[in-house]
């Protein structure tokens, strides 16, 4: 089970739940669930309070609810544990994340991702900030429910003192600037994080990061070999980030938080630039199928961080 498929599983238990009367009939069944990485000194892996929404029209403790849910869900393949916490916050324990599926799962939700240009329809009156925010979160809400429309919201302008970010930074580097601050919060701007091009730059890493990837694949074709999903037992903080995407982008468009993807990106780029040094043959080593699984795991990140740049409304190099 992936985090994404825990969601649906938390929903279908639910709905099972007030179908067999443990719960009552007029309980709210959501169509989707946040769920999300256990924040740290929690327990387990991920987290939801959904109980807490479900206990408001149930009529009953909130931990009276996430005990139903947790028997149902305890039985289910695929996780390893649930537990209750607090007034009533779900907890589980998944296995590891599979390499191949993860794999996988990236290169389908690349062609999802790409495919969100949506913008909203009336701009007219906007400021810059809004117009850039206002999209990135129409493009969340287009790949995970096909939304073309939102309301509007409060977001804080760019300071005057900046001036004109896009003509000083570039309009990449100024909407990332814009979108990894909350919307509500003043943006700032610094040429050592926008302009100076190393890896102290947090949108420097996201973007060299994929142009490694891809330069690693190049590389791999002149030594002779392709990528080959398979299992990579020396990943561990790539694999876990990978599997945890789609729950990152289900949680930007439900908070309609585009930094949570921002942060998200940043953690791929760093452990994809650590891993980097793993994926090729060394010295008169010859390429070998934990290169090929390798390989295709380095290129699935830099597909991610692709797929999440493209949210963002940016471009991805092939080079940097």
């Amino acid at each position: 089970m992936t985090p994404a498929d825990l969601s649906r599983c938390v929903v279908r238990a639910v709905r099972r739940a007030v179908a067999d009367g443990e719960l009552a009939a007029g309980a709210a069944v959501p169509e989707r669930v946040v769920v999300e990485r256990t924040r740290p000194g929690g327990v387990g892996d991920y987290a939801t309070p959904v109980a807490f929404q479900v206990a408001k029209a149930a009529g009953c403790p909130p931990r009276d609810v996430a005990g139903v849910l947790a028997r149902r869900l305890g039985v289910e393949p695929g996780i390893e544990r649930v537990e209750v916490t607090g007034a009533g916050f779900l907890n589980f324990v998944l296995p590891a994340p599979s390499a191949p599926a993860v794999v996988a799962d990236a290169i389908s939700r690349d062609i999802r991702n790409r495919a969100a240009h949506a913008v909203p329809a009336d701009e007219s009156g906007l400021g810059l900030r809004e117009r850039v925010v206002r999209r990135s979160v129409l493009r969340l809400l287009s790949v995970q429910d096909g939304a073309t429309e939102l309301a509007p919201a409060a977001v804080a302008p760019v300071a005057k003192r900046d001036g004109d970010v896009v003509a000083r930074y570039g309009a990449d580097a100024a909407s990332w600037a814009m979108l990894a601050t909350p919307a509500r919060e003043t943006p700032s701007f610094s040429d050592a994080q926008l302009l100076v091009q190393g890896e102290a730059g947090e949108f420097f890493r996201v973007r060299y990061a994929h142009a490694r990837s891809r330069a690693l694949v190049r590389n791999a074709e002149q030594l002779g070999f392709r990528p080959e999903a398979g299992d990579v037992d020396d990943a561990p903080a790539l694999l876990r980030l990978l599997a945890d995407h789609p729950l990152v982008l289900e949680a930007a468009a439900h908070h309609r938080a585009p930094e949570r993807l921002t942060r998200h990106l940043v953690e791929l780029a760093d452990a994809l630039l650590d891993f980097q040094y793993r994926v090729l043959p060394q010295g008169d080593e010859k390429p070998s199928a934990a290169h090929r699984a390798r390989l295709a795991l380095a290129e699935a990140a830099g597909t991610v961080l692709a797929g999440g740049l493209a949210l963002l409304g940016m471009d991805a190099p092939e080079r940097l």
